[in-house]
């Protein structure tokens, strides 16, 4: 998987594609790539394997700082969030994951649905 196929993986699940964490969790199981396994980890936070991998994985700062940021995400410490995201996001604006951490992003079984188009009006049909 390229830097840019998880990057575009990450976005549908922040969209709420009903494919992208099961996508997410089954690449994980082999990635070595910390944008995946922190994203993982997001998603099964009763897993710290997951999370233990990217923090392991990540040799950038802004890998290890999402890594941190997740974690703190994860044990619920909101003012730690808080401060880990903006420090992440000044450095690292693009940083959609951190953004939708920052945001409160939800993690398990309540991972955003997808959304669905309304339906046809009479008109349309």
């Amino acid at each position: 998987m390229t830097p840019e196929d998880s990057s575009i993986l990450i976005r549908q699940l922040i969209s709420g594609d009903p494919t992208a964490a099961t996508e997410i969790l089954a690449r994980a199981t082999t990635s070595t790539e910390p944008l995946v396994l922190t994203a993982a980890a997001l998603i099964e936070p009763g897993s710290s394997s997951l999370l233990d991998r990217a923090t392991a994985t990540a040799i950038t700062t802004r890998d290890r700082q999402l890594a941190a940021l997740a974690a703190a995400h994860i044990a619920g410490d909101h003012d730690l969030v808080s401060a880990l995201a903006r420090e992440h996001l000044l450095d690292h604006p693009d940083s959609v994951l951190a953004a939708w951490i920052a945001s409160g992003a939800t993690t398990g079984s309540t991972i955003p649905p997808a959304a669905t188009a309304p339906a046809p009006t009479s008109k349309e049909s």
